[in-house]
């Protein structure tokens, strides 16, 4: 029973963060489509080349100071390198499930519209889920909560200077103080 109540406390932290994250990637969608459907007469590739530049920009900026905002702050470089670079993993792994659904299984638009639609729903669901980990994992990290915060500090000048700061200061913001206590209370 223990670990049931872990699981279910675990998700309920993960919930809000997980529909901030929706959110934000549904607003981004209707976005992508409006910016591709403004600028289409400039041709197709350069429209969704600059439709996925202003959306995922856009999807940083959200996610950061919204989904992830409770989360340590690293250089912004750093930051949006790395969610560019999911995002554009993400991009491969739903054109790959389109492209294995068409080619791999020889399904065709005029055929199997319906099935291609699936197709692309689920390379849809299974980027996201991906984007959703990596992001969580490797682009907005964290508060450090278990004594590695020197490994912490030493990745850009603006944590270190973050955790200087915490430290001087000698208080911690409520809810790190509360992810602390719970870390504690699970060891």
């Amino acid at each position: 029973m223990p670990r049931a109540r872990q699981l279910i406390e675990r998700l309920r932290r993960l919930a809000p963060e997980a529909l901030a994250f929706g959110v934000i990637g549904a607003a981004n969608t209707l976005l992508y489509m409006a910016i591709t459907w403004a600028i289409l007469p400039i041709g197709v590739v350069k429209a969704t080349a600059i439709a996925t530049v202003v959306t995922t920009t856009m999807a940083y900026f959200a996610n950061r100071f919204w989904t992830y905002r409770h989360h340590t702050r690293t250089a912004l470089r750093r930051e949006y390198t790395l969610f560019f670079g999911f995002n554009l993993i993400g991009l491969v792994i739903q054109s790959g499930a389109v492209a294995i659904g068409k080619y791999g299984f020889g399904l065709t638009e005029r055929d199997h519209a319906i099935l291609l639609m699936g197709v692309t729903t689920l390379g849809i669901v299974v980027a996201t889920l991906f984007r959703f980990w990596a992001y969580r994992t490797f682009v907005f990290l964290k508060p450090p909560v278990d004594g590695h915060e020197a490994a912490m500090a030493e990745l850009d000048v603006a944590a270190g200077l973050a955790e200087l700061s915490a430290e001087a200061e000698g208080r911690l913001d409520a809810e790190i103080a509360k992810e602390i206590d719970a870390q504690r209370r699970a060891v």
